[in-house]
Parts: structure tokens; C-alpha cells; sequence
């Protein structure tokens, strides 16, 4: 009869909670942001009543709210994930990683209700700034942390971090005119659902004793539970 499983009673670590909230925003990123180019199909068809197209932009622009605080808090959760797998982070970088999501959705979140007011305006402007600087900087940080070799424990988040880069300009440019821009959503479906496969097959990753390097060797992850099952 087997043992109990050994840090079962430990509860949820730090790691496991950054994992489920990583899993949480893809899937309130990407759900409502199909359900938003749904609701955008039926606001600009000539053949859908006023009243409904009406209908349609409310819910487009509050389904769509969603997607974009999930978004905004993407790179934090990630960014902090990425420490327990192995990847060590200068201080500014730290810093920056753990304050760029709740600045992003502060303004996120003040655009959408303080809309219509100097104030909300202004934050708008400030998260349009913000986005294209993010579309900026993180190939560059890839590339950086490449170089320098932060990124051989697990080079498949150079490859996440640019697919990020690349859904973040693909929904600037969808936001310049839905008509035409139906090509747009499917590259960000396409950019969202590499992105999670990378995060589940970690190719590239080394590989010791059967475990990811970065879990078994990060100096950091010393003392975390770990989960043994012992038989008779």
C-alpha cells in the first residue's frame, strides 16, 4: 500500500499558485477575446438591426475589458513564474517585472471606467504608450537574455516572450479597424495557442535525472516541497 504523498498537506506553493494563475489569464485572454471579434462580426453587419448593433459594441467593449486585464497581468505572472524554473533576474528587471502588471491594469482599468473623462483619456493614451513600448522592449530583453545565456535553462520562453510581442502588435493594429482586420484575431488565436504549447512542451529545456534542470538546481527552489510517493 502506498504512503501518502509526501508535502501533501503543505499546501499550495508559490509555484503551483503562479502556475494556476498563469493558466487562469490564458483562458480569460483568450476566450473572451473570441467572443469579442463575435460580438464585433455583428456590430458591423449591415444586416443586424440598430438596436442590435448597439448591443453589440456594449458587449464588445466589455467582454473585450477582460482579455485586456488578463493581458496586462500576463508578463508579471510569467515573469515571476519564470524565476522557479531557473532564470535568474538582475534586481531592475525584478522590479520592473513585478510593477509592470498592476500599472498596466490600473490604467487598463481606468481607461474602461473612467471613460469619457479627461482622466480616463489620459490613461488610455498612457496604456497605448505602455503597449508599444512592451512591443519594444521584449524582443530586446529576449534577445539580451539570450546572448548573456539566462535563457539556456529554458530557451522556449524567448520563443513565448516573442509570440507575447507579436499578439500585443497584432491587437494594436486590430484596434485601428475591425473590418478589415480579420486576419488580425486569427494570428492572436494562433500567437495564444503556440505560446501554451511552448509552455507544455518546453522544448529545449536540459534535462537531468528526468527533471527540468530548473527544478532540480535553481538555487531558489532549495526548500520547496516537493511531492514523493514512497511504497511498502
Amino acid at each position: 500500500m502506498a504512503a501518502p504523498v509526501a508535502g501533501a498537506q503543505d499546501g499550495v506553493t508559490t509555484r503551483e499558485l503562479l502556475h494556476f494563475l498563469h493558466i487562469f489569464l490564458f483562458v480569460f485572454w483568450l476566450g473572451p477575446d473570441v467572443a469579442t471579434w463575435i460580438w464585433s462580426r455583428k456590430a458591423v453587419d449591415a444586416g443586424t438591426p440598430p438596436e442590435m448593433q448597439a448591443v453589440s459594441r456594449q458587449m464588445m467593449v466589455r467582454v473585450e475589458m477582460i482579455s485586456r486585464a488578463s493581458m496586462s497581468l500576463m508578463l508579471t505572472v510569467g515573469g515571476l513564474l519564470s524565476h522557479y524554473i531557473g532564470m535568474e533576474h538582475p534586481w531592475w528587471q525584478m522590479a520592473g517585472i513585478v510593477l509592470l502588471g498592476p500599472v498596466w491594469l490600473l490604467l487598463t482599468l481606468v481607461g474602461f471606467f473612467r471613460d469619457g473623462t479627461a482622466f480616463g483619456t489620459t490613461a488610455v493614451r498612457l496604456e497605448t504608450a505602455l503597449r508599444w513600448v512592451v512591443i519594444a522592449a521584449v524582443p530586446l530583453s529576449v534577445i539580451w537574455s539570450t546572448l548573456s545565456g539566462r535563457l539556456d535553462v529554458a530557451p522556449y520562453v524567448g520563443a513565448k516572450l516573442l509570440l507575447f510581442a507579436a499578439v500585443l502588435l497584432c491587437w494594436q493594429l486590430l484596434r485601428t479597424g475591425v473590418p478589415r482586420s480579420r486576419l488580425y484575431p486569427a494570428t492572436v488565436w494562433v500567437g495564444l495557442l503556440a505560446a501554451a504549447l511552448l509552455g507544455v512542451m518546453k522544448p529545449g529545456v536540459p534535462q537531468a535525472d528526468g527533471l527540468q534542470v530548473g527544478q532540480k538546481e535553481a538555487p531558489h527552489m532549495a526548500g520547496l516541497p516537493s511531492l514523493q510517493v514512497q511504497a511498502d
